[in-house]
């Protein structure tokens, strides 16, 4: 049983809008589930969304940085989205039959899912215990309406969801600190720091951008790297020259995820019939 959704789940673009217009800094954040605590391979891109500013890009650092610097952005007098390219919940139908041993008894929340994913020791392990549940990956509600490349569990992504809900996402609900839509203030105020869950491949799709073929050596994903920072200058995300070529000959395209990510949220309401499952398993924006 899932619970009955808050007035403010009910609408993504209220939640991701409803900030005072010039002091809005949106932070994309290309995630890293590395097992050597993060190591040092998070990029982060940030600027003001409501000004034609440059993008800044910050050196890359560990999820223990990550999780530092969303929280000290609360204290600097504006208000702050960090927009993080990783999972942020699972799909309901994985615990639809059968409840996992150790997981809180009771409504199935988004808190007590990552608690019990946070009860492991390892991604592995995690998501050993998922696939003894079921071998099955289905989707959540929001990677079907926009489109995400991978399931939660995917064994091409299950070390992030598995790391940016152990430890980011639950020491920062902890710490005050709201995650759309899953851990919103319970009063409806307008949170000064927000940290929402981005899919550069599903804002690449809603804009008819390339969203394949742009990671890898050579020179075709080269020249699409280099098609979509000209697509993102079109679209006014104003980039330094050199931020543009370490993007375009970076082949993992971390940067260029990055940069992705500062792009206006998707604006997409969650559908009413939707609230509460998205209020669960998360939503994309």
């Amino acid at each position: 049983m899932v619970p009955s959704p808050s007035p403010r789940s009910s609408n993504a673009r209220d939640q991701i809008h409803g900030v005072s217009k010039g002091h809005l800094i949106v932070h994309g954040v290309d995630f890293s589930g590395a097992d050597s605590g993060g190591s040092a391979k998070i990029r982060i891109a940030e600027r003001e969304l409501s000004a034609r500013s440059c993008v800044y890009v910050r050196g890359r650092i560990d999820r223990n940085g990550l999780r530092r610097a969303i929280i000290e952005s609360s204290t600097d007098g504006r208000q702050h989205v960090w927009r993080i390219d990783a999972p942020f919940g699972l799909p309901l139908e994985c615990f639809a039959e059968t409840r996992p041993e150790g997981m809180a008894s009771g409504d199935l929340t988004w808190r007590t899912i990552a608690e019990w994913v946070a009860s492991f020791d390892s991604a592995r392990e995690w998501r050993g215990a998922m696939r003894e549940l079921s071998r099955r990956e289905p989707r959540r509600a929001c990677d079907r309406e926009f489109r995400t490349p991978l399931a939660p569990m995917n064994l091409r992504i299950f070390k992030q969801t598995f790391t940016v809900i152990k430890e980011i996402l639950l020491p920062l609900a902890d710490a005050g600190i709201a995650i759309e839509p899953v851990s919103m203030p319970s009063d409806g105020s307008v949170p000064v720091v927000r940290v929402c869950e981005g899919c550069p491949a599903s804002i690449l799709q809603n804009r008819d951008w390339p969203a394949k073929g742009y990671k890898g050596a050579g020179e075709p994903p080269r020249v699409v790297r280099e098609e979509i920072i000209r697509l993102l200058r079109t679209d006014g995300l104003e980039i330094p020259s050199q931020v543009a070529v370490e993007a375009i000959h970076d082949q993992e395209a971390d940067l260029l995820d990055a940069l992705i990510l500062v792009t206006k949220p998707l604006g997409v309401a969650i559908p009413g019939e939707l609230a509460a499952t998205a209020a669960v398993e998360a939503w994309v924006y």
